[in-house]
């Protein structure tokens, strides 16, 4: 892992309580609680730390609910000792809590709100030094070039644009985790061991650049957690017992609305994705050819990564990087899912296994799992259409299979 060694040295009490996260942070946090004469116990309990357990709260509930955005802003003066020590200690409660709880799910949660924040940070940063200094600690190597920018006048100015190249190595570890095209060697100027990280999608080279040193601090991140708690006995993780109640019990919630998005109109999916679902959802082991399928037809379905992803969370080799860079090759690919013939060979259409009793499963013309969802939307249309005509009864479910058939 080519992160430095020896990573730059900062001296600044507010640089670090804006980053409190970064690894040269780490003694300094230590000098906070010594110097504040704060132990395990008032950090617990004491009045006086209150606010810093309410930032840690408040870090911790941002990153469960990231779909409504992290604050990239600080909540204290930082340029002060007493929001230095807030924002420090905050985090450190934050990362307390989250250890104690031993839940890999609040961790990764966790984590990936940390990184989000950080990621939004750097890509707002006006401070090129303060950049530097972060890019520096995650990256072996970085270097800058300025790019003349375009203009539609000989006479308008043109204001150069800062790109910025990071070596080989670090690009080809870091930009797997990545999805979209933008993040293949290919398709990045290289030179003589450097990768040109250019504007794109409507992000500058710096935001780019934010992007990669996010999977990086996630990294990090989820290495610092482990290693705490390797080293934490249940006697000391028992004291945070009720913060954890309240975060776990908070993540539990957003996870079931989470799968409430998913349910809707749950009733159009075909036998052979709700079975995988159900499969992967009770810790069973679904094979190759089950998760691809999965993953196609959610695409296919215009399910968001974030909600497939939800479906392989209890798969007993579930890893979250590993599962969304392969979806993110999926979606991106736009596979069509595949057809009957094809799970029925791969032993993952139930009901050719009699597993579970599908009328509509039984005609000759059903023959891909997207015709089934296109004929139970056929159905539910109906179905409202005659519920809000007056007089109209809805008809049997025999007679709309019929004509199902008829029209398929």
């Amino acid at each position: 892992m080519p992160i430095p060694h020896r990573p730059p040295t900062i001296e600044s009490p507010s640089f670090l309580a804006r980053f409190p996260f970064l690894p040269q942070g780490d003694k300094w946090l230590k000098e906070l609680l010594s110097d504040n004469n704060i132990n395990l116990d008032s950090l617990i309990e004491g009045e006086w730390v209150e606010p810093i357990r309410i930032r840690g709260m408040q870090r911790m509930l941002e990153s469960i609910k990231l779909d409504e955005g992290v604050d990239s802003t600080t909540r204290q003066d930082i340029h002060e000792p007493y929001g230095q020590m807030v924002e420090g200690l905050g985090f450190y409660y934050a990362m307390i809590v989250v250890c104690a709880s031993f839940d890999e799910r609040l961790v990764k949660r966790w984590v990936e709100g940390e990184a989000s924040r950080a990621d939004k940070i750097l890509g707002e940063l006006t401070d090129s030094e303060t950049f530097d200094t972060v890019a520096r600690t995650y990256l072996s190597d970085i270097r800058i070039k300025t790019q003349e920018a375009s203009s539609g006048s000989i006479h308008a100015s043109r204001p150069s644009k800062i790109i910025f190249e990071i070596p080989m190595v670090d690009f080809i570890e870091i930009s797997p985790r990545i999805t979209g095209h933008y993040w293949n060697l290919v398709n990045r100027p290289t030179r003589d061991g450097w990768v040109t990280i250019s504007e794109a999608s409507g992000e500058n080279s710096q935001q780019r650049l934010a992007r990669l040193i996010k999977e990086r601090i996630r990294e990090v991140l989820v290495d610092r957690c482990k290693h705490n708690m390797n080293n934490m006995d249940d006697e000391f993780a028992a004291k945070f017992a009720d913060p954890v109640g309240k975060m776990v019990a908070e993540l539990q919630l957003q996870k079931s609305q989470e799968i409430e998005i998913t349910a809707v109109h749950q009733g159009d999916w075909p036998p052979c994705m709700t079975s995988a679902i159900t499969d992967l959802s009770q810790g069973e082991n679904v094979n190759h050819a089950g998760r691809r399928f999965l993953a196609n037809m959610s695409r296919a379905l215009a399910l968001s990564i974030d909600q497939a992803q939800s479906f392989f969370v209890n798969a007993p080799d579930y890893n979250e990087e590993t599962t969304r860079y392969q979806l993110g090759h999926l979606y991106e690919g736009e596979y069509t899912p595949e057809k009957c013939q094809t799970l029925k060979m791969a032993a993952r259409c139930p009901v050719d296994q009699g597993l579970v009793t599908d009328r509509l499963c039984q005609f000759e013309w059903l023959t891909h799992p997207l015709k089934y969802v296109r004929a139970k939307q056929r159905r539910r249309s109906r179905e409202e259409n005659y519920a809000t005509a007056e007089g109209d009864q809805t008809p049997s479910i025999a007679s709309q299979t019929n004509s199902e058939d008829n029209n398929s």
